[in-house]
């Protein structure tokens, strides 16, 4: 194929477009094998679109991460989605966005019929033991974040102040976390430029707690709008504003079956915000999984599709770029703080060990995330057989 260093001509990838069918395949088997999170799909699609096939550019793929982290919602599922359209045009948007997310949905959907259907003891034993290392997998969340927001920090005691913030309101506020991140942006983009220079910035829509008050669905649908319209950061950001609508708000589900949701989602492959269909079918059974999946995920195709054209430019300005910095560690300082609600839902003593056995192998033994979920639900599953 004709490439140097990963450039790659616009005439080689017209030439190379593929078809519907492969775009298909491809980003199928992206989300059937994506275990891992947004590292594990970032590497899947850079191999797919630019190492063997060439539809993507390596330096046009490094700026498709930078923008998607840019968005609201998950991000990992926007860059599937971009590089989809990319590769072919709005129809392989669609269709790889779908391919990436639904096999994920379905295993998250079969597992919540499992896990809150009334199960046998020992795969009760085995949600409690993956759920009690969630809070961990959060830290670890943070601190991957951590090294490339503090490079690009413009003030120390600044950047420090949006961690504290965010993960202040993750552990104290709940559902407030997003008023947090989006005052912690704007405060920065004011702080960098003059009130006079902020006419071009579109006005963002700020979300409270709680729902609509018309209804178990209506309440769903916010929720579901909120992980995936209003939750800068992605991942684990959405983890506070998803607990404190379904346990505290609504009583969809008790504290330790959402430790089990969030376990379920970092175990299946595709994106943690997988997660949101479990609150769904807690809320609602099947039709509110996938309602509360559908609501979720579309604004990221809307993000793509209507605005894709618009990425590099989305990047490149000032005043986006200011907001970020303000609202970028908040978001970490939120994943961080993720792990206190989280840890206030364990309930036995044999969970804080599992908990601070996984801490030692995600940070300081770099083990891998699935693998320290699924030794942790063994755990869970062999204590509940043993009494």
């Amino acid at each position: 194929m004709e490439r140097d260093n990963g450039a790659v001509s616009a005439e080689t990838r017209d030439r190379h477009r593929p078809s519907l069918l492969v775009v298909l395949r491809a980003w199928g088997r992206i989300g059937c094998l994506g275990f891992g999170g947004p590292p594990a799909h970032i590497r899947l699609l850079r191999g797919l679109c630019v190492e063997r096939e060439g539809w993507i550019d390596a330096d046009e793929f490094e700026d498709a991460i930078a923008t998607c982290n840019l968005l609201p919602g998950p991000s990992s599922t926007q860059l599937a989605i971009f590089t989809a359209w990319r590769a072919r045009g709005p129809a392989g948007a669609v269709v790889g966005g779908l391919a990436f997310i639904v096999p994920g949905l379905v295993v998250i959907l079969g597992l919540a019929a499992l896990f809150l259907g009334g199960p046998p003891a020992w795969v009760l034993g085995a949600g409690a033991g993956a759920g009690a290392a969630v809070a961990a997998v959060a830290v670890q969340a943070g601190w991957g974040l951590t090294p490339a927001s503090w490079t690009r920090r413009a003030a120390t005691v600044r950047w420090v102040g949006y961690v504290l913030a965010g993960g202040l309101a993750t552990a104290l506020l709940g559902p407030w976390v997003v008023v947090v991140l989006l005052a912690c942006g704007f405060a920065e983009l004011t702080l960098r430029h003059p009130p006079r220079d902020l006419s071009a910035v579109v006005p963002l829509a700020v979300a409270g707690g709680g729902g609509l008050g018309a209804g178990v669905l209506l309440s769903l649908l916010w929720t579901s709008l909120k992980v995936g319209a209003l939750s800068y950061g992605g991942g684990f950001v959405i983890i506070p504003l998803m607990q404190s609508d379904a346990v505290a708000e609504h009583g969809w589900m008790s504290g330790p079956e959402f430790l089990n949701a969030v376990a379920l989602g970092q175990v299946t492959p595709g994106p943690v915000v997988h997660t949101v269909a479990v609150v769904g079918y807690a809320a609602a059974g099947l039709v509110g999984g996938i309602l509360a999946a559908v609501v979720a995920f579309g604004p990221s195709f809307a993000f793509v599709l209507l605005g894709g054209r618009h990425f590099s430019r989305l990047r490149q300005d000032r005043r986006v770029q200011a907001f970020l910095a303000g609202a970028g560690p908040a978001a970490i300082g939120a994943i961080y703080g993720a792990a206190v609600p989280l840890a206030r839902e364990i309930s036995h003593p044999w969970q804080w060990a599992v908990l601070a056995g996984a801490a030692v192998a995600l940070l300081a033994l770099r083990r891998g995330v699935v693998g320290v979920l699924v030794t942790a639900a063994l755990v869970g599953a062999a204590v509940t057989l043993l009494g």
